[in-house]
């Protein structure tokens, strides 16, 4: 009787599914950690806040209609409540980022605009970061010159 032979199977080929924007806003781990060495505007020795979407979303969400807020103050005021010198200014910029994609994403379901995070209340089209965005800056400039808070 003879053997059989198999033919080897191919692996099978992964295919993950890319996370929606708003998969990424589930994040909501954040630590306070001891600077080893100068980074960015952070000298050695600082504590610095790592925080996640949810905490810079939050933060969003509570500043006053016709209001902006610097992101740089934006992550001032996240070190001094989470105990901490400063906030690290990446994480905070990819942070700020997914907030408004996942904003967008749900704009693009049907949300009302009135309803979304506020992202234009700390990120103008002028940003770096605004032109990274998958939906362009329009949102952004219409949104900034209905709340007036571009006419400093």
């Amino acid at each position: 009787m003879k053997a059989k032979t198999s033919t080897p199977k191919k692996a099978a080929k992964k295919t993950t599914a890319r996370k929606s924007w708003a998969d990424k806003m589930e994040q909501d781990h954040s630590v306070v950690k001891k600077l080893d060495k100068d980074f960015a505007d952070m000298k050695a020795g600082s504590m610095m806040y790592i925080s996640n979407p949810k905490t810079v979303d939050a933060y969003i969400r509570n500043i006053p209609k016709g209001r902006a807020v610097a992101l740089k103050t934006m992550r001032q005021d996240l070190a001094l409540e989470h105990r901490a010198d400063v906030t690290c200014p990446v994480t905070t910029g990819i942070f700020l980022r997914i907030v408004a994609e996942a904003a967008h994403e749900q704009l693009r379901q049907g949300k009302a605009v009135s309803k979304i995070t506020p992202f234009w209340r700390v990120m103008d089209a002028k940003m770096p970061l605004a032109k990274k965005l998958t939906f362009g800056k329009k949102l952004i400039r219409e949104q900034r010159k209905k709340e007036k808070l571009d006419l400093a």
